[in-house]
């Protein structure tokens, strides 16, 4: 499924009287990021997400990120433009829920909506709102289970409430996966986990993608979004600031920093060691790269100068 926004505008009214005079309009709309009465979260956003890429949502907070994604089955509907789902308008409702059941949308701390008496019955909310069979349900329920690796015999007639915050949270996962989406969509999905739960999920996201799933993840760290991602979405103040690869996007470290966020760690160190003399030939780099391209450029000078010496 494509998923295109068609220059979106989205605003939040906020109970205000929306007859008040243009001036007032202007000083209004000028409130941006964490205002409280911010009115505009979007502004002229043009973009697609293409079918089966993964694409990395970043920004400052208040930059629009969360109301971005919550356009992309129908859940909010923008107040000027378009987006559209392999050409049809979510505006439309029958749209819009049909959408909903191939497009899954995974909010941040999802464990905080588990809700049934078993994990068996949570998992198998969806599918049963879309009038599957049973036997179809339980199919789904197992194969969503096992993916986010669980035992659905082990654990589907427990509470998901007894569970650890970890197995909630795959529980939750689960629930969107049964209703078998083309479109995966998380807001901050490793938020609030300790480093191995965090590698364990990342990890998993991955696994989805690589099975063919388009996967749209919001996200605070860079170098989890460089990792993953085919392509970068940055958000500020609404509007999009930059589009493209992750060697595009944090190719301008300055860029990124007006706008309150910072390049991997690890690209930032390859550029302090560029402009100290190494050459570095990479366009993105992660830990494992740069320690192999560093380890080399050492070797390679520690041999020239024995040969030097040599001489």
């Amino acid at each position: 499924m494509r998923l295109a926004f068609e220059a979106v505008s989205y605003s939040y009214a906020g109970g205000e009287d929306r007859k008040r005079s243009r001036k007032a309009k202007r000083e209004r709309e000028a409130a941006w990021g964490n205002a409280p009465d911010a009115v505009w979260a979007l502004r002229d956003v043009t973009l697609a997400v293409e079918p089966g890429e993964f694409l990395g949502v970043a920004g400052h907070t208040g930059s629009g990120k969360s109301t971005l994604i919550q356009h992309m089955n129908g859940l909010v509907h923008p107040t000027c433009g378009r987006v559209l789902a392999d050409g049809a308008d979510l505006a439309d409702k029958k749209v819009a829920a049909q959408v909903r059941q191939s497009v899954g949308l995974v909010f941040q701390y999802p464990e905080n909506q588990l809700f049934a008496n078993t994990v068996y019955d949570d998992v198998a909310f969806g599918p049963r709102n879309m009038k599957l069979s049973e036997v179809e349900v339980e199919r789904r329920v197992r194969e969503a289970m096992e993916l986010v690796g669980l035992d659905m015999d082990a654990l589907g007639e427990r509470s998901p409430f007894d569970l650890s915050g970890g197995q909630q949270r795959r529980v939750a996962f689960a629930g969107v996966l049964a209703m078998e989406p083309e479109v995966l969509v998380l807001d901050e999905p490793v938020a609030g986990l300790d480093p191995l739960s965090r590698a364990d999920f990342l990890a998993l996201i991955a696994r989805f993608h690589a099975r063919g799933m388009t996967v749209v993840m919001v996200s605070h760290s860079m170098e989890d979004l460089a990792l993953l991602s085919d392509r970068i979405l940055v958000l500020s103040e609404g509007r999009v600031f930059a589009l493209g690869t992750p060697a595009e996007v944090f190719a301008d470290a300055t860029a990124l920093k007006a706008v309150g966020l910072a390049a991997p760690a690890p690209q930032a160190f390859a550029s302090s060691l560029r402009e100290a003399g190494f050459h570095l030939p990479r366009d993105l780099y992660d830990e494992a790269t740069l320690a192999t391209d560093i380890a080399a450029q050492l070797a390679g000078a520690t041999a020239a100068k024995e040969g030097g010496a040599d001489v």
